[in-house]
């Protein structure tokens, strides 16, 4: 990635931290955690960034967002935004939920491991 690209990656990351109205999590399964590093290398997260998680383990994954066949699914993507979704709103709603976008940006990645050549996906 270019050195322009990168500082305007990281001029839209810092963006929306400054904007006070978005607030949310970032979870991931895999090599998803780049996302939200993004953020708080932009300076400001505490106005963007309620949480971030990343389970790697399978179960922890499971008894997050419940089991799954594959982790890397649109099944297992469904299950984090929903799950991450409702506990922003149960325990943030009732507090700023009037003047507040929340936001659960989730993503499972199957990235090259120690012993597997591929294939990679997200």
């Amino acid at each position: 990635m270019s050195s322009k690209a990168l500082a305007q990656t990281q001029d839209k990351a810092l963006q929306l931290n400054l904007a006070t109205s978005i607030y949310g999590t970032f979870a991931e399964i895999g090599a998803g955690q780049e996302t939200a590093n993004w953020f708080f290398r932009a300076s400001g997260a505490a106005g963007t960034v309620a949480k971030t998680i990343s389970a790697y383990d399978m179960t922890v994954s499971d008894t997050l967002y419940g089991p799954v066949k594959r982790y890397v699914s649109e099944e297992r993507l469904k299950g984090m935004l929903d799950y991450e979704f409702s506990q922003l709103i149960n325990r943030l709603g009732p507090k700023r939920g009037k003047d507040t976008r929340f936001f659960a940006f989730c993503n499972t990645v199957k990235v090259k491991g120690y012993r597997d050549n591929g294939p990679w996906n997200g």
